[in-house]
């Protein structure tokens, strides 16, 4: 039996993981993914100027949260070398969106294990 709210989509799952390609329900093939509820897309680390420092930038946990994401999953990378910067974590803080970081694999398990309450959001790294 599933959580997922009946007004609510569910977020698409991650089939498989393995460094540099990531398979998601409905999405396909790709390295990186921001995830949502009702979808997702590739993630282009351009976009928000995302690198490995500082971080995760607010605006691709804002994409999440514009689209229904009530708690969010950080992956760090493969090697925990994505950090996240501190004016996102203000932002989560300051909008009381829970989040969890953890390395990819762990990250992966996180948002599969809560994708199916249609509120997670997530953000993948599949390399370092």
């Amino acid at each position: 039996m599933s959580d997922a709210r009946p007004d609510r989509p569910s977020s698409p799952k991650i089939l498989s993981i393995a460094w540099g390609r990531m398979e998601i329900e409905d999405l396909g093939v790709g390295k990186d993914f921001m995830l949502h509820p009702g979808g997702g897309k590739a993630w282009d680390w351009r976009e928000s100027g995302t690198e490995h420092s500082p971080g995760i930038q607010p605006s691709d946990v804002r994409y999440l949260i514009d689209r229904g994401a009530e708690t969010i999953v950080l992956s760090l990378g493969m090697e925990r070398r994505l950090q996240i910067d501190p004016a996102t974590i203000a932002l989560l803080e300051r909008l009381h969106v829970g989040y969890q970081a953890a390395e990819t694999p762990e990250a992966v398990a996180l948002y599969n294990r809560a994708a199916d309450t249609g509120s997670v959001g997530g953000l993948f790294h599949s390399t370092c």
